[in-house]
Parts: C-alpha cells; sequence; structure tokens
C-alpha cells in the first residue's frame, strides 16, 4: 500500500514538476530578472501566510480525519480557516514593512488565501489516502499556472498580474477537488472547539510559519541588501533544485505519515517502528543519490532550463542547495514524523526555531559578504543545523528507528555513483542537453546496479513479489 499510494503521488508530482520546470524555461525569458524577482519575492511571502492560516489544522486533519471511523472535523476545519482569514489586513502591512509595494502586496496576500484553502483541501484528501484525487489537483494547479502566466506575459509582463495568475490557478485547483473533499460540510463555529483547537494547534502553527520563515529569509536578504534582480536569479535556481528534488520525498511521505498514525492508532508502536524503518530506507534510497547526481548535473540543467540572464547564478548555487535538500528532508519529512507521534507539538517549535536563527545569521552574514552565493551557503548550514536538532530532540520524543547500516550502504552506494559519473562529465564533449541526457542516464543506471547489489530498500524482494503479482493477474485475465 505505502508503494502503490507513493507512485500515485509521486507521479502527480512529477508531472506538476515538469510543468513547473516549463513554467521556468517560459518565464525566465518572458519576465525581466526584476519582475520575475517581484513574483518570487511575493509568493516567498505568501507561502509563509498560508502556512499560519492552515498550520492550526494540519495535526487535526492527520490525527482525525486519517482515522476515516466517521469522525468529520471539516466543519470545524472551514469555521477556523475563514477566522484566520480575518487577518488579512495584518498580512497586507507585514508585505509592505518587508519591502513589497502596494499592489504586490496585495495580490501576495490574495494568494497567500488561495494556497491556504488549496492546501487543506490536499490535506483532507491525503488523510483519506484519496491520491489520485490530490494528484489530478495538484497537476490542474500547475498547468493553470502555465497557461495564465503566458497570459500574462504576452499582455503585461508583471511580476504583480503574475502573482493574481498564481492565486487563480490555486483556486481552480480548489474547484476541482471541492465535491470530494467538502461535499456535505457543515460549518461549525463552537467557541469551546474552536478555543480548543487554538491551544493544541499554537505550537505547531508557530513552528510551521517559522520554518516557512526560515525559508524565505535568504531571498529577501538579497532583495533587501542587493536588489530584487539579484533575488529573483537566486530563487529561480532554488525553486528549480527544490521542485526537482523534494518531489519524490514529498511523495513518499504524503503516503507514509497517514500510514503511520492509522498503524499507530491499530497496531501499536513495534509495527509502526517497523514500518518507519522502512520509510527510512525508501527515503533516503531515493534521496540521497538524487540530490548527489542534481548537484553534479546542475550547470547543465541550468543552461537547459533558464535563461540567459539567470544561468551564471544558478550554476554557482545549485550544487550547494542540492546537498541542502538532503537535509531539509530528512528533516521534515522523516524525523517530523517523531514528533507527530508523540505529539509533541513544542518540538515543532524548538526545531523551527533552531533553524530560523541559524539562516537569519549566516545569511546575514554571508549574503554581505559574498552576495548571492552566501545566500546558498547560508541555506545549507541552517538545514544541517534543523537536521541536527531535531535528531536530538527525536531521541525525546517518539523513538523513530535509524538503522545506520542500511543507510551507510545507501550512503556508499550514492557515493560510487557520484565519482563515476562526474568522472564521466569531465570527458564528455556534448551540449548541455546531451550530456544531461547521458549523465542521467548513466546515474541511473549505476546507481540501479549498485541498489540490487547491496539490496537496498528490499529491491529484490519487491522486484520478485512484484514479478509473481503481474505473472498471476496475466494468467488471471488469459483464464477470463
Amino acid at each position: 500500500m505505502l508503494i502503490g499510494q507513493a507512485s500515485i503521488n509521486l507521479t502527480a508530482n512529477v508531472l506538476s514538476a515538469l510543468l513547473g520546470l516549463l513554467s521556468v524555461f517560459i518565464f525566465t525569458r518572458l519576465f525581466a530578472p526584476h519582475d520575475y524577482g517581484i513574483y518570487l519575492l511575493g509568493v516567498g511571502f505568501a507561502s509563509v501566510i498560508s502556512v499560519f492560516l492552515v498550520g492550526w489544522f494540519r495535526n487535526l486533519i492527520l490525527s482525525g480525519h486519517a482515522r476515516n471511523d466517521g469522525t468529520d472535523v471539516r466543519g470545524l476545519v472551514v469555521s477556523g480557516y475563514l477566522i484566520c482569514c480575518l487577518t488579512a489586513p495584518i498580512a497586507y502591512l507585514l508585505a509592505r514593512l518587508v519591502g513589497l509595494d502596494g499592489a504586490a502586496a496585495l495580490a501576495a496576500v490574495v494568494l497567500a488565501i488561495a494556497i491556504g484553502l488549496f492546501e487543506l483541501t490536499q490535506d483532507l484528501l491525503r488523510a483519506r489516502l484519496k491520491a489520485l484525487s490530490v494528484m489530478k489537483a495538484t497537476l490542474v494547479r500547475a498547468a493553470a499556472l502555465l497557461g495564465l502566466g503566458v497570459v500574462v506575459a504576452l499582455v503585461s509582463p508583471t511580476g504583480v498580474l503574475l502573482l493574481l495568475a498564481a492565486a487563480t490557478a490555486y483556486l481552480v485547483a480548489v474547484l476541482v477537488q471541492s465535491r470530494g473533499a467538502w461535499r456535505g460540510t457543515i460549518v461549525n463555529f463552537d467557541r469551546a472547539d474552536l478555543r480548543s483547537l487554538a491551544r493544541t494547534g499554537l505550537p505547531l502553527t508557530l513552528s510551521l510559519t517559522l520554518l516557512a520563515i526560515s525559508s524565505v529569509t535568504d531571498r529577501f536578504m538579497i532583495a533587501n541588501l542587493v536588489g530584487a534582480a539579484d533575488a529573483g536569479k537566486y530563487v529561480a535556481a532554488l525553486d528549480l533544485v527544490r521542485q526537482t528534488l523534494m518531489m519524490p520525498a514529498m511523495s513518499m511521505a504524503a503516503a507514509f505519515f497517514p500510514m503511520a498514525v492509522q498503524i499507530h492508532a491499530r497496531q501499536g508502536d513495534a509495527a509502526v517502528r517497523t514500518h518507519l524503518a522502512d520509510c527510512l530506507e525508501l527515503l533516503a534510497g531515493v534521496t540521497l543519490p538524487a540530490c548527489f547526481g542534481f548537484a553534479l548535473i546542475a550547470p547543465h540543467i541550468a543552461n537547459i532550463v533558464l535563461g540567459a540572464d539567470f544561468r551564471a547564478v544558478a550554476s554557482e548555487i545549485m550544487p550547494v542547495i542540492a546537498i541542502a535538500v538532503l537535509f531539509q528532508v530528512l528533516t521534515q519529512q522523516y524525523l517530523h514524523a517523531s514528533f507527530l507521534l508523540s505529539g509533541r507539538n513544542s518540538f515543532y517549535l524548538i526545531n523551527t526555531a533552531s533553524i530560523i536563527a541559524a539562516n537569519v545569521i549566516l545569511s546575514y552574514v554571508l549574503v554581505s559578504l559574498y552576495g548571492t552565493i552566501g545566500a546558498a551557503w547560508a541555506r545549507l548550514g541552517a538545514d544541517i543545523t534543523g537536521f541536527v536538532c531535531a535528531l536530538i530532540l527525536s531521541r525525546f520524543a517518539f523513538r523513530i528507528p535509524i538503522s545506520l547500516g542500511r543507510l551507510a550502504l545507501i550512503m556508499v552506494a550514492a557515493l560510487a555513483m557520484a565519482l563515476g559519473v562526474g568522472a564521466l562529465d569531465r570527458v564528455l564533449a556534448l551540449a548541455d542537453l546531451a550530456a544531461s541526457i547521458v549523465l542521467i542516464g548513466a546515474e541511473l543506471a549505476v546507481y540501479a546496479a549498485l541498489c540490487w547489489l547491496f539490496d537496498i530498500a528490499r529491491l529484490r524482494g519487491r522486484l520478485k513479489r512484484g514479478l509473481v503479482m503481474f505473472h498471476t493477474r496475466s494468467a488471471n485475465s488469459n483464464v477470463g
């Protein structure tokens, strides 16, 4: 079941990422760095506000809606969200305070509300393991953003209009999945329930909001210390890396977090630890080689995907960001399961505080000294700090398993792949697209062989069971 859910989520995210890459390919050619920078700054601000709007309900949906036992938390969720949206005027003032002009600030707030509604709807569907519905909405949102963005670029290529186009894309995606997620919902403004939700959700909300702030600190540091155009170049490269590398991790986490809650509730600690051990090996077995491989071919990818004005900066920072993503994935997509299962919401806050403190300090110092490349190294330092802090905290929450022996095999396989492909890259004399195809093919072939050799994530057994199931189904269909 884990593999099936993760496969559907991965398919959705792969297709969405491809549309996202196409958007970056087009937008970095049709929009000037300054206007694209305004758009990305607005998106960053909107992401922070949207996290505040929906963070209160994340654990409620995971712990209540995921049980699928008749409990309906949707009325409480939607009423709470409507109340949170009343903070929009404050959000507008904050947007002006961080440097957005009036039009961009207003557009960013509208986008934040749209993103929040979309994420709540997605969370409700994920909690019930409706991966296909999630996939459809994800693709609709990505396609709508691309289409509307192209229209904006042709009519009036400004960052503000692109922000409004993004908000429209999210709302279209909400409409697509609203029937499956919200049908039959009765809005419930129960004061006692809302007060209880506020008390229990406050630590997680503050933590997630601070985490979102830490993820955009560097772009606003660059914008204020260097300029919006440089922020646009930096974030274009950053988003290209994260959009590519986070997608498999988020796909797997979207499947195994709700499953972990269900297994823990029905079968107890031992069963969920076995489940999480499998999840960690699968997560590391995919993410680690992906990050190493991306770092190796980052200059080729920058030349293919990004516009000419964005490539030089991207080639410098993308390898650093790729390694930072590895620590971010291990923290958020695995170690945070310890906090969820133990109910220690305050640990989210502590972990996030360590990340944001490291990011603010390192970003200010390194951006001031080294400019845009300094922001990339600051992000790496902050993500390593967050990983170490989460690892320590997890020992005091639900003790999730970490199999160093299996992880060591994955590290050996990923490093062997990286060394071999790096040597191949140095002798290739091909154009960027052809070189990327050859190098990616080599990465996949070498790592697949090493996975089979080391039996990473029990690959041999999984393939054998898959072949048996395929032959059984084929035989049954032939008999029928």
